[in-house]
């Protein structure tokens, strides 16, 4: 199976497991008023028109390739693969403005640290190289937010939105080259569980990037036939995420 038809599979399961979200917080209303009759922790803080707090968690950075077909001069066909995903970590700020009592904008300012393994084979000549790709993302995601009727000291929600990065990580000679910076949508799904004196929030978030991440023009490797051929053979890359959060608020 293709790595292009891996991501198309993982992308409609994704798109399913929203819907199937979506649906749930649409019946939430209804049972929610059984539960409502229970002492509330915090009972007034979704009134604030604003709320600040902050965020740690982990990720998880992947990258699915588009190749071209490329054949070298010596019968090469180089193609890009990862094998494993490798866990980072993230930290966050949040700052929420309240729009109704089910929607809010949402600007969460961070840091995503991370690392990709790529393997480069050429299976008709046995050749494998691989590259530990790490990367800094500087993130400025601006989502809309959609919660639910609260449920005694529990909130379900749905977010969706687009983010801005920047990669600071220092970019080494290699095999690739990532630019700069990247943009992408993100899609997720999380719990506003209220504590006696603050707001827990676990959230599960998928990005997509809707741009090629990968580096194209590479001078630097001028003198290096290994390197240009592996880069003459990959078309597109595109960059995926698993974020994991708690958010304190």
């Amino acid at each position: 199976m293709s790595q292009t038809t891996k991501t198309s599979g993982l992308a409609a399961r994704l798109a399913v497991v929203a819907a199937v979200v979506a649906a749930l917080l649409c019946a939430v209303p209804a049972s929610a008023k059984k539960l409502n009759d229970k002492v509330q922790n915090r009972p007034y803080a979704d009134m604030r028109r604003f709320h600040l707090g902050f965020s740690v968690g982990m990720n998880t950075f992947g990258m699915s390739f588009h190749h071209n077909g490329f054949v070298t001069e010596q019968g090469e066909t180089w193609f890009m693969s990862q094998p494993a995903y490798n866990p980072g970590f993230c930290v966050n700020g949040l700052a929420e403005l309240r729009l109704n009592n089910y929607f809010s904008l949402r600007v969460s300012p961070g840091l995503w640290f991370g690392n990709r393994v790529i393997d480069f084979y050429d299976a008709a000549h046995d050749v494998r190289e691989r590259q530990d790709l790490k990367s800094a993302y500087l993130v400025l995601p601006v989502e809309l937010k959609f919660a639910a009727q609260r449920m005694r000291n529990l909130r379900p929600y749905v977010i969706g939105g687009v983010i801005p990065s920047i990669d600071v990580a220092k970019k080494n000679i290699d095999f690739i080259k990532t630019k700069s910076s990247e943009f992408m949508l993100s899609v997720g799904f999380g719990c506003d569980i209220y504590l006696p004196y603050f707001k827990l929030i676990p959230e599960l978030k998928f990005c997509f990037g809707l741009t090629d991440c990968i580096n194209h023009d590479r001078p630097d490797l001028v003198d290096d036939p290994l390197r240009t051929n592996v880069n003459l053979s990959v078309k597109r890359a595109t960059t995926q995420m698993v974020v994991l959060s708690f958010y304190f608020e």
